[in-house]
């Protein structure tokens, strides 16, 4: 799905022949041409003709037909006004765009249909609307620009105010794709670079004189308030600058607005963070299964978080590792120091907060609705208990906890607000009573009419003594005072004769008339006294958006680190110790997600293995049965060194490791089939992807490389990927392998060592121990596997029997075994008594009563003697 928002096109030439209403329309379609406009009418948003017959087959809505228009009958389908988010939510997944087009005239006063106009489009990544998004997963808009082999990247986070910029080559642009994971693409038209098929994002094509440099640089400029890019580190990145041009342009045209709460730019560069391959996020399940859930993950684990917002950074965190210690290091301290002072007062104080993040930015860009400024106000309210219960021991949390005193002003702005206000503006009963006269006043109206009117009638017959003197009200004629024909000579001078009728006359006042026009407007004047004074109120808080955004930034990292701490403290974790050496030196690692998961499904422990590696031990070559925890161990390593990396604390009983500047991954086999890539293509071109990349600071992961093709070609393979990775790359590898001949490469490759995962055999079965233990394994126990898996007991028996005379011709160096010849007798095991018995019996050949007779004697051999 591509849904596109071109430049603004000439309305048709002639809307002549259409009705008012069709014209109007079709003038506003003509700036919208491939984006679904929703237009108001009453209580419902209609689509038309074409976009109906759309909307119909997406949202399954009824298509109807009404009157004509230019002679063509009018094809047109609507949702209601307030289920406009739900049928909203489910096109904005489907990948496609809406512009939304109101009601901005004055009923009242139209000739004609009423003036409308497109006052927001609502596309995949620029969404703010909570029920629009995820509440723990931030929805980012992505433009790329390529300029020669260069690659610029910028991003905005619509609904966080955060904008990002960074440049990368053909080869870094895969991980960058993997960690920003984007709603909507932005693009020049054309074709798009093979590079993007496998990004999961609604597509938008733009004109390529939109991708300018000159334009991105005053843009930027612009949008951060700043005379020079230089004080953000960006004024060296054109390519960059260029994508950000366009980005900054469509944003402002799908929100009708200036970006107002946009005022921090982040540049980030592939030098400065670890990198982490597409392959690495999915075979390390960081944020979602291989399966594409969202649980069981690292990220699942981790995140006990209060607040959407402190779910949004730490995933981001996770996402986002720096290669620098700094900012690990502060985290650690403020995990040690939470553990220490208590983190549930904390968190606990953070339950009640609010969305802050994004109802700022739903401010800045006018979206905001009552009930999320009812709440921002709450959390305000709270700032006092959260930071008595914030501790401020570490560094990180002084700094913190001193960004929990917004401005006064804001709280004091925002008690204009009603208490519970209504869900929407349009409802009324937003603004709180005493913040405005006349808007109490007209509320009085419209509540106390009753009231006023019984007071009138009572003075009345006092001051004209005409005792069946009535004040009513019908909706011909409003109100009057009502008197029969056997008082009119006590009507009093400034009675004005509004009715006769048989028996009676029905008079108006002018203090009457004064509150005919009030209490008859009163309600409709109410709701746009209140609009008014909303507005006013936005105005007043667009000043406080740098120090409510200095505030979201601030809960949020809280709750990241209190969540860390909460998990450190639950599932036992300890805390890394960063050395400036190679070294990656794990004692007792676990694999935080597997140990979980078996504590939730079996209540069984899980075997911690260490892992020792240094300048002299550079490679693990480890062998051992299927299913016996190679896999398991290598991503257990990868994961603690992702871990400590992000600032939290780890899965084992002690940690020390040195630099590290990516975790490169080759686990698995899969067919790429919608690229034409067999299952070897692919595990070759991620070998050669990591072969190119890995550094002597990089720990590669790689499982049963070779696999994919004949035994001799992938022997040869592996045998040279190993030697490479060990020889020239010099990376940290976990080498996991089948080929028993790999385990040879440590006598002659001084960096490598030979481990395996033990197992323990007693006849035909095998128990797993799952423990790393130094030394090649002695087989790799594939028959016994197959037979825990199932298989048929005599499909075993032949492939034990063939696994043997291989084994035998092998050890004799003869040729090879014919793999698909019956077995030699003397290679069969003999039959137990009741295959002998089963075997004799011709069930063509017995009766009814002779078959029980045999079922009964197989059931006693079965059973065996006594």
């Amino acid at each position: 799905m591509t849904p596109a928002l071109p430049q603004p096109a000439p309305a048709p030439a002639d809307l002549s022949r259409h009705t008012p209403m069709m014209a109007q329309y079709l003038g506003i379609k003509a700036e919208f041409p491939d984006t679904l406009v929703f237009y108001r009418m009453g209580d419902f948003y209609e689509l038309f003709f074409d976009d109906a017959r759309k909307a119909n087959r997406l949202l399954d809505i009824t298509l109807t037909t009404r009157g004509q228009s230019a002679g063509e009958p009018v094809v047109m389908a609507g949702v209601p006004v307030h289920a406009v988010e739900s049928y909203l939510a489910r096109l904005i997944k489907l990948g496609e765009a809406v512009a939304v087009a109101e009601q901005v005239g004055d009923v009242a006063t139209a000739k004609g249909p009423v003036e409308r106009k497109v006052v927001r489009v609502v596309t995949p990544g620029t969404v703010t609307d909570s029920a629009l998004m995820a509440e723990r997963a931030d929805t980012l808009l992505l433009a790329v620009h390529k300029h020669r082999a260069a690659w610029g990247l910028a991003w905005l986070g619509l609904s966080s105010g955060q904008l990002g910029i960074t440049e990368c080559g053909d080869r870094e642009l895969p991980g960058w794709l993997a960690r920003l994971a984007p709603a909507e693409l932005l693009h020049e038209a054309g074709t798009l670079d093979a590079a993007f098929d496998g990004v999961r994002a609604a597509r938008t094509a733009r004109p390529a004189w939109q991708f300018d440099t000159a334009l991105g640089d005053r843009k930027l400029r612009e949008q951060l308030q700043v005379a020079t890019l230089a004080g953000f580190n960006a004024q060296d990145l054109p390519v960059a600058q260029a994508a950000a041009a366009a980005l900054l342009s469509y944003a402002e045209h799908t929100q009708g607005r200036a970006l107002a709460h946009v005022r921090t730019l982040t540049v980030e560069r592939a030098s400065d963070l670890l990198e982490l391959p597409p392959a690495t996020h999915r075979n390390l399940e960081l944020v979602q299964t291989l399966r594409g859930e969202d649980a069981p993950t690292l990220l699942s684990l981790l995140d006990t978080c209060r607040t959407g917002m402190g779910s949004r950074l730490l995933r981001h965190w996770l996402t986002h590792p720096q290669r620098a210690r700094a900012a690990a290091s502060a985290r650690h301290d403020a995990i040690a120091e939470l553990m220490t002072s208590g983190f549930e007062p904390l968190r606990e104080a953070l339950r009640g907060v609010s969305d802050v993040e994004r109802t700022t930015a739903r401010i800045a860009l006018r979206q905001v609705r009552p009930r999320e400024l009812a709440g921002l106000r709450q959390t305000l309210h709270g700032l006092p208990a959260l930071r008595a219960a914030a501790p401020a021991g570490s560094a990180l949390l002084a700094q913190l906890h001193a960004a929990l005193q917004p401005d006064a002003g804001v709280a004091e702005t925002l008690q204009a607000i009603a208490d519970e206000p209504a869900v929407l503006l349009r409802d009324g009963g937003v603004i709180a009573a005493g913040v405005d006269a006349d808007l109490d006043e007209l509320r009085a109206i419209s509540q106390n009419c009753d009231s006023f009117l019984l007071d009138l009638e009572a003075r009345e017959r006092t001051r004209t003594g005409i005792p069946n003197l009535r004040v009513q009200f019908n909706k011909v004629h409003g109100f009057y005072i009502e008197v029969t024909a056997s008082h009119q000579d006590k009507v009093p001078a400034d009675y004005q004769r509004r009715q006769t009728l048989k028996n009676a006359e029905r008079y108006i006042t002018p203090e009457l008339k004064a509150f005919e026009d009030k209490a008859l407007s009163a309600q409709e004047r109410a709701l746009a006294r209140e609009k008014w004074l909303f507005e006013q109120l936005l105005d007043a808080l667009q000043q406080h958006l740098g120090a409510l955004s200095a505030l979201a930034r601030a809960l949020a990292s809280l709750d990241a680190l209190a969540a860390l701490a909460e998990r450190a403290a639950t599932l036992q974790w300890c805390r890394p110790e960063f050395v400036p050496y190679p070294c990656i030196d794990i004692e007792a690692g676990r694999h935080p997600v597997v140990e979980q998961r078996l504590r939730e499904t079996t209540g069984a422990a899980f075997i911690a293995n260490n892992c020792r590696m240094d300048a002299k031990t550079r490679m693990l070559v480890i062998t051992g049965p299927n299913m016996g925890g190679k896999s398991t161990f290598m991503r257990q390593v990868a994961l603690t060194v992702l871990l400590a990396a992000i600032g939290s604390y780890v899965p084992a009983a002690a940690c020390r490791l040195g630099p590290i500047d990516a975790i490169h991954t080759r686990i698995g086999a899969a067919d790429d089939l919608a690229n034409a890539q067999s299952t070897f293509m692919l595990e070759m071109t991620e070998a050669a992807a990591i072969v190119h990349g890995a550094t002597e600071h990089s720990l590669v992961l790689m499982d049963e490389i070779g696999r994919g093709t004949s035994t001799f070609d992938g022997l040869a393979l592996a045998s040279a990927i190993a030697t490479q990775l060990h020889d020239r790359n010099r990376a940290f590898t976990l080498f996991a392998t089948h080929y028993f001949e790999l385990t040879e490469l440590p006598a002659r490759h001084p960096h490598a060592v030979n481990l395996h995962v033990g197992a323990a055999e007693s006849g035909h079965d095998i128990v797993f121990l799952h423990q790393i233990e130094p030394g090649p394994a002695s087989r790799s126990y594939g028959v016994q596997v197959a037979r825990l898996a199932g298989m048929p007991q005599p499909l075993i028996r032949q492939a034990r029997a063939t696994l043997e005379a291989l084994e035998a011709k092998a050890q004799a160096g003869a040729a090879q075994v014919d793999l698909f010849a019956p077995p030699p007798a003397a290679a069969m095991p003999e039959p137990s008594a009741v295959e002998a018995a089963l075997a004799a019996v011709d069930p063509d050949r017995l009766s009814p009563r002779e078959a029980l007779d045999a079922l009964y004697r197989l059931k006693a051999l079965q059973r065996g003697p006594g």
